[in-house]
Formats: structure tokens, sequence, C-alpha cells
């Protein structure tokens, strides 16, 4: 077993990656008290904080917050990708933005945040052109769904029998492939989980979520999705928010590392990441209050029985795996 100082170095050593977070809502909502460049008080993560959890690939999710709903999706996902990328534009210094697997290279060989910028929910994508344009403008990773139906396909919470892909969300599919684009599973319902694995081509991620198996939560995979998910070669990023670990508000490292372990005992390590989901849960697991605790998750995670190469899988190797198949297929 290695000791802490040992599990420190083995953190540092790792390619760290976290698949989602909220952030973005931060970066024009809350001038006052948050600034991405420095360290806050307020939110999970900044620059700062990023570097002492260790992190060096972040993906930024674009959601549209439910009191935004009324006006068009498209027009306030365009206004968040304006706010991420004048954020990021702010420290490129510090910061890449990440469009090619050759950008993710330079990023880390630079020692420099690599930023993928992600759709939460696709209602803005009403046709492959403007799925195009956002692929221009950087957009590399897309949620077909939140909770709720959309033209794509149905989320989680989408009636009682929530149904799967659409006929357009089946050519956003196959367009996100022929592009490179990461398919994001997360919130999508059963029946179109099972209805994208078959459509794609390339693997797909799942990038916060928890095992069903231990928290019988509706966003949470089934062992049947993660069994479809490892044949796919795909990633499930788990998350840090106590409803789908444990459905309480608020619980401790170890009810997370259930998972890790649940997962990789019934289905291998190869299909385990990070999806902390910052800056869009209201509470966290005890011990990981922000991005900066993180290497206590590669401590816990050793002192569980993990190897150093499984913890380095788990930390970010898988994600970087998925990312690179895709980046260097798509983009035809």
């Amino acid at each position: 077993m290695l000791d802490s100082l040992n599990a420190e170095d083995l953190h540092r050593d790792a390619v760290v990656v976290d698949a989602h977070c909220d952030t973005v809502l931060l970066f024009n909502g809350m001038k006052e008290l948050y600034q991405f460049g420095q360290r806050n008080e307020v939110g999970h993560l900044d620059l700062p904080r990023l570097r002492e959890g260790g992190v060096k690939v972040q993906f930024f999710a674009l959601f549209v917050e439910p009191e935004y709903k009324a006006c068009t999706f498209l027009n306030r996902t365009l206004t968040l990708m304006e706010h991420f990328l004048f954020e990021m534009g702010k420290h490129t210094e510090s910061v890449t933005v990440i469009k090619s697997w050759h950008d993710l290279e330079t990023s880390l060989a630079k020692n420099r945040l690599g930023a993928i910028l992600a759709l939460e929910g696709a209602e803005a994508l009403e046709n492959v052109e403007i799925l195009n344009i956002f692929y221009r403008m950087g957009l590399r990773s897309v949620g077909l769904t939140w909770n709720q139906r959309n033209m794509l396909a149905d989320g989680v919470a989408a009636g009682r029998n929530p149904g799967g892909l659409t006929d357009l969300g089946r050519e956003m599919v196959r367009e996100m492939n022929r592009l490179g684009i990461l398919v994001d599973a997360a919130h999508l319902a059963p029946r179109g989980f099972c209805e994208l694995l078959a459509e794609s081509s390339l693997p797909i991620v799942v990038t916060h979520a928890n095992a069903a198996g231990i928290c019988a939560h509706r966003r949470n995979l089934s062992d049947d999705q993660l069994r479809l998910l490892r044949d796919n070669g795909g990633v499930v990023g788990l998350t840090y928010y106590p409803p789908f670990v444990n459905h309480t508000v608020a619980c401790g490292l170890e009810s997370l590392l259930d998972h890790f372990c649940y997962i990789a005992d019934r289905f291998g390590v190869n299909i385990l990441g990070l999806g902390s989901d910052y800056d869009g849960i209201p509470t966290v697991v005890n011990g990981l209050e922000d991005v900066s605790k993180l290497p206590r998750l590669t401590a816990a995670l050793l002192q569980r029985g993990f190897s150093p190469q499984e913890v380095k899988l788990i930390l970010g190797e898988n994600f970087l795996r998925v990312i690179k198949k895709n980046f260097e297929q798509g983009g035809r």
C-alpha cells in the first residue's frame, strides 16, 4: 500500500480528466463574487484550485438554465459559449481550448489546463448545419438530452415510458461521429441509451453518473447499461453528488468509493473515470468539497486496493483513450 506522500506523487504524475462541470454559469452571472483566474470562496473550481487538484483536462458544459427556457435555446447557448470563449481567452498562458488531439498533447506538454467545450442538452441543435457551426467554434462533446424530451431523444424524466432516439437524433449522432464530437449519454433515457450505442460508430461517454446497482436513482446506470458501455469501449465519469451516491444530501468519500469498486468488480476498470458535476450541484461528497481536494480520492482508491496503474486509468487515461479515438477518427 502506498503512503500518503506516494499517493500525492501518483496524483501529480497522472493526467487527471474531469468530464463535467457547470462553471461556465459563474463566468458572467457572479462577476462581483467569482473570477476564474483567482482563488474564490464561492464555486467548486477555478484556475488556482484546478492546479491544486492536479486537473489537466476539464470539460466545461454549456447548460441552459430553466429560467431561460422560455427564450430560444440557441440564443442562450450562444451567450454561454461566448462567456466560455471570452474567459478562456483571458488566460491563454494557462489554458488551451482543445479542438484536436494535437491540441491536447500540446497542452499537456506545456503544462496548461486543457479545456473541452461541451453541451449539456442539445435543444439548440435544430439541424446538422448548426452542429457544424458549433464544431467550428470549438464544441467537442454533446449530451443529447438533459432530463426532458427534445428533438433528438428523451431524457430520463420524459414521462412514465420515455422513448429513444428520433430520426434527427440518429442523424446528429452520425454527424457527431463524422466530426469527432464525443457523444454523451448522461441524462438519456434507457431506451435511447441502447439505441445510441447501436447507432454510434465510435465509443461514447457518460460524463456524470453512478451505479444504479448501489443507488437506484434514475440518473444512474443499470448493470445492463454498464455492460453495454463496456462492450462499446466507452467511459462513465462518476459524480460526487450525494443523491446519486446513496440517496442522501450528505455522504462521505467511502460511499463514492463503493461505486468505483462495484463497477470495477463487475465490468472492469477500463470504463471508469471522473465526472464531478462541480458547480452544477448544491451539495458534494464530504472530502471532495472542491476540486483542490481531489488528491484525497487518489489516496482513497489506493487504500481500496486499486493498483497505481488502475488509479491512473480512472483519473484520466480511460477518458483520454476515448477522446483520442473520437478526435482522430472524426473530423474527416
